[in-house]
């Protein structure tokens, strides 16, 4: 897809499959390389973990630090990045990210996210509705969706929006922006998010942020800091992370149209397939690095204790010895008798809080579509997405 649009590929080592299939060079280094170092877009070396059990090993082991931030360690991106924070929930170790996550624990339940449901889906259906003959799956639905439904659960106004889209496309952007510039998005990105914090202390409610607020454990608390930093990760993660789902699974869909028509007839499907699309496409990208502090023995051998390392789940999630033809696409793949868990929200002590809630909006997202857009076809014929047939 990178190719098509004239833009450089950020990987230069795993160069992506045909129209964003994953990189064909997973199966190999699966196969016969399953430690390989991989070249990041900041340039660095990084041995990058692919297989499922070891990826695993990576993520729920108490050796597999996110604290990144010596001198002279591998960077996933140039620049002020995601691992430069010690105050985010994803870049902390035990004691202090046991002590986080014990405090928002019950935010995320799928009880909160229930709630809100019905209104994710009032919105899907009100912005197929107003579909035309020509439908842009992406501007007029992908982009809007998660939007408008993370600034209504968060009480963040709409009219903002735009101005927080940018900021977060600049953090998470892989490009050349200087340091500088990731430095000064930032800092306006967490000036806003205090913003947005005090005003639901002068005027509380019953929005997501409200709850962030009044969240305990017993008489602890989160910080201003730590308030501020998961507003920011919500805003960041649940507008880009869930529309890029969206897309890639209609996509996805579109490129397999007989999936797509049993979907429409048989929209009981939905749940599982929303699991093949996050397994298929992983919302996560290649992983966030990890510092091993210690010895890890891994299929491949050890992994010695400085070493710093890229536990990939989309790799994972294509493991041929784990998920049965792993690169073919299947909506009933999770349908039947459960297969192993798919790691696209990660694995151990930083699965993903906002799983729930991303789940909840891809399964309204696609059962709008289906239900709304049966006879939804791409302009032009996207051919075989990574093999030699579109069922």
């Amino acid at each position: 897809m990178a190719e098509q649009s004239g833009t450089t590929w950020p990987w230069p080592d795993l160069p992506p499959g045909p129209l964003g299939t994953p990189s064909p060079d997973l199966a190999r280094r699966c196969a016969q390389a399953p430690m390989e170092p991989v070249t990041m877009p900041s340039g660095d070396r990084a041995p990058m973990i692919v297989r499922y059990e070891d990826v695993r090993t990576v993520l729920t082991s108490p050796a597999g630090s996110r604290n990144l931030r010596a001198a002279n360690l591998p960077r996933m991106v140039s620049g002020t990045g995601l691992d430069d924070d010690p105050a985010a929930l994803i870049n902390q170790d035990p004691p202090e990210h046991t002590r986080y996550r014990r405090i928002l624990q019950s935010t995320f339940t799928p009880r909160h996210i229930e709630r809100w449901r019905p209104r994710a889906a009032a919105i899907a259906a009100e912005l197929l509705d107003a579909a035309g003959e020509e439908f842009d799956v992406v501007a007029d639905f992908a982009l809007p969706l998660p939007a408008r439904v993370i600034c209504e659960v968060l009480g963040v106004p709409m009219d903002r929006f735009e101005q927080f889209r940018g900021w977060t496309e600049m953090f998470l952007s892989s490009s050349e922006l200087s340091a500088e510039a990731r430095a000064e998005g930032f800092a306006a990105f967490m000036a806003y998010a205090r913003d947005l914090i005090a005003e639901h202390r002068t005027r509380p409610g019953d929005d997501l942020i409200d709850l962030l607020v009044a969240a305990r454990d017993g008489e602890d608390a989160l910080s201003e800091d730590e308030l501020t930093h998961m507003v920011f990760t919500l805003i960041m993660a649940g507008h880009e992370t869930t529309a890029s789902m969206i897309i890639r699974g209609a996509f996805r869909l579109l490129c397999h149209p007989r999936q797509y028509a049993e979907l429409t007839a048989s929209p009981e499907l939905i749940e599982a397939a929303v699991e093949e699309i996050l397994r298929h496409e992983g919302p996560g990208g290649n992983g966030l690095l990890r510092r091993v502090t210690e010895d890890v023995e891994l299929s491949a051998g050890t992994v010695p204790a400085g070493t710093v390392v890229l536990p990939n789940p989309a790799a994972a999630n294509h493991d041929p010895s784990v998920f049965d033809d792993p690169w073919r696409f299947d909506i009933r793949r999770f349908a039947g008798p459960a297969p192993d868990p798919h790691l696209a929200f990660g694995h151990g002590p930083h699965y993903c809080l906002g799983a729930n809630l991303a789940r909840m909006e891809l399964q309204e997202a696609f059962r709008a579509l289906v239900t709304r857009l049966p006879r939804l076809r791409p302009r032009e014929d996207p051919g075989a997405c990574g093999g030699p047939t579109t069922a």
